[in-house]
Parts: C-alpha cells; sequence; structure tokens
C-alpha cells in the first residue's frame, strides 16, 4: 500500500505556545499514529535563522520542540522525526531549486511585500531596507523541505498556502527542464485547527509576545489565562462568542457539544470570571499528564538528540539517493563516496 506523505515542520524560534499545540502540534501528534500516512515532522532551524541571530534561542527552542512533541507521544517508529539542519540535501536542493526560481515569483511573496510596504510607510527612501536575502527567499527553502521528500501534502494555515503553491510553481519548472521527479504537493487547511487569539486579541505569536507557553505549571497557566484581554461586559448581559480569545481558545480544546453548552452560557451573560476558570480547567486537563514527561525530557537531552539523529538517518536514507538522482539530471558530477 502506497502511503501518502504528509510533512509538517516548525520553526524554532520560541517556546510552543498553545496556538501552536491546537494548529501544528496536536495534528501531528494524531497522525503519527496512522498507519496510512507516513509522516515527515522536522524542527525548521535554518529557517529560525531568517528571524532570530541569538544562537542560545535557537538551540533553546530545538530543545522544547522536540520535547513537546516527544512528550505529547509522537510515535517515532511510524514517523521520520528529525532537525533540518541533520539534513544537508535539503540546502543541496535548495539551490538547485533556487536557479530555476523566477525573482518575479519571490516578490509576490506575502513577507517581502509586507517587510516592503513598512519600508515605505516608514520613509520610503529604500523599499529593500532591513530586508536580507534570507527573508527573501526562504519559500525556496520551505520547496526543498517539501519537495526533498515529495511530500503529498503539506499541513498549513491560511497564511502559508502561498508557499505551497509557490513550491507547486516551482517543482512545475523543475520537472518541465530536467523531467518528471517532483511530486507536486497539496496544502491541507484544517478548518477545525483555527488560529487562536493570544492575551492581547491578536494572533498568538511569538512576535507580538503574546502567548501562553504549552507547559507552563498550574499556577502561571492559571495567572496566564487570567490576563486574556476582554470587554467590559459585566454577569448576566448577553456575550458574542464571534471574536472572543477565551471562546476560540476553548473550542480548540473542547469537544462539540461542551463548546455548544458554553455557546449557550454566553448568551445567558457568563462572567468572564467563571469562563476564564473554566478554560484553564479544560486546558489544564489536556496538557497536564503531558507537563510532567516535558520537563523529565528536558533533564534527558542525550535522549532527544538520539530520536533526532535516527530520524536524521531515516530521512538522509531517501534524500541521500534522490539527490544523487538530481545532481545526475542537472549535469553535476556523482557525489564522491563517503560524501
Amino acid at each position: 500500500m502506497n502511503k501518502s506523505i504528509v510533512l509538517t515542520g516548525i520553526t524554532t524560534t520560541g517556546t510552543p505556545h498553545l496556538g501552536n499545540y491546537a494548529g501544528a502540534i496536536r495534528p501531528a501528534i494524531q497522525a503519527s499514529k496512522d498507519g496510512h500516512v507516513w509522516p515527515f515532522y522536522f524542527l525548521a532551524d535554518y529557517h529560525a535563522l531568517i528571524k532570530c541571530n541569538e544562537p542560545a534561542r535557537v538551540k533553546q527552542s530545538s530543545l522544547e520542540i522536540a520535547a513537546t512533541w516527544l512528550a505529547l507521544g509522537l510515535d517515532t517508529s511510524n514517523a521520520v522525526f528529525y532537525r533540518q539542519s541533520d539534513v544537508p540535501e535539503i540546502l543541496e536542493l535548495t539551490w538547485m531549486l533556487t536557479c530555476v526560481t523566477a525573482k518575479g515569483l519571490m516578490n509576490r511573496a506575502h513577507a517581502y511585500k509586507a517587510a516592503v510596504a513598512e519600508n515605505e510607510e516608514a520613509d520610503g527612501s529604500d523599499p529593500d531596507k532591513g530586508i536580507t536575502m534570507g527573508l527573501f527567499s526562504y519559500p525556496v527553502l520551505m520547496a526543498a523541505d517539501i519537495l526533498l521528500f515529495n511530500a503529498n501534502k503539506v499541513p498549513v494555515g491560511k497564511d502559508q498556502i502561498q508557499h505551497i503553491e509557490m513550491a507547486r510553481d516551482i517543482a512545475s519548472r523543475f520537472n518541465h527542464i530536467y523531467g518528471e521527479h517532483f511530486v507536486l504537493p497539496e496544502a491541507v487547511l484544517d478548518d477545525a485547527a483555527a488560529t487562536l487569539l493570544g492575551l492581547d486579541g491578536r494572533k498568538m505569536s511569538k512576535s507580538y509576545n503574546n502567548t501562553i507557553p504549552l507547559f507552563e505549571p498550574e499556577k502561571t497557566l492559571r495567572k496566564l489565562i487570567n490576563k486574556i484581554k476582554t470587554n467590559s461586559l459585566e454577569p448576566g448581559e448577553p456575550k458574542d462568542t464571534e471574536g472572543c480569545t477565551l471562546f476560540g481558545i476553548y473550542q480548540a480544546f473542547a469537544h462539540h457539544h461542551d463548546v455548544e453548552a458554553i455557546r449557550q452560557r454566553y448568551a445567558q451573560g457568563i462572567g468572564w470570571g467563571e469562563m476564564k476558570q473554566i478554560l484553564f480547567e479544560k486546558i489544564n486537563e489536556e496538557i497536564a499528564p503531558a507537563r510532567e514527561r516535558y520537563e523529565a525530557l528536558l533533564q534527558a537531552p542525550d535522549h532527544i538528540e538520539q530520536q533526532l539523529q535516527e530520524g536524521a538517518e531515516k530521512a538522509r536514507a531517501i534524500s541521500r539517493p534522490f539527490i544523487k538522482r538530481l545532481r545526475s539530471a542537472v549535469g553535476i558530477s556523482a557525489m564522491a563516496t563517503g560524501r
């Protein structure tokens, strides 16, 4: 039976938070146990260098993300779990793909356009001020992540759909020039994995410093939930679930019938204090069993490293022969023995 290859990565620039968990990590853990799927999960540490020039932070984040997935029960016997930087073929493929990628395609990347717009709004003297080639061309690196393993499906948020479309464009161009080598990946958007809002009501993001770290101790978790911004409606006044940070997070953790019950409570005027208590209990109930395992794993970095190295060997068993084939396709001599 041909298994569908599904690939997911998380950039190693911070501590995993509830948004990461609901949007990417939890679905990844579930998929790792699916015998019909061949899942690939990686720590995107090269991607981290685009935004972060703090080596200690990148290293610590890699440890915390790996510990998170393992603590939550990632099935490494079925999944390929690796660190991006442990698979050098990714960077070699990045260059091959860069050489067939139109600059105009990169000009249309959302992140680059947003950075240019910000510069133009500032003083307009240099629209490319502070924009590195890493930021400009990282969709090519993302394409290499995906295409090296011929992933069929890539679970992403709405803001990442463009990158999958770019990967398809790049793969098509390479295939047109050098023959059929790459599967065209498909973006998988999980509507149930809605984007969570953070403490200030904006998207939960490390860049906004408004996250709720996944494995905070109970006392800290409760304090953070109590800090979530709400409106001034009093208990007894009907409240709207639409756009409510508390309700959105609750919805990501609760069963449908519980969500509908809380929706009714909103209509009846539930107090914000009571809702925050309900949310804390719901999150803690799901997270608490893995919290202890996570702390133990952080104290055993050698075990985490072993898991990552075993995953890298699985990944390279695929990437080495494939990159050799691609080198031949583009007219570059075969790798030297032992490389």
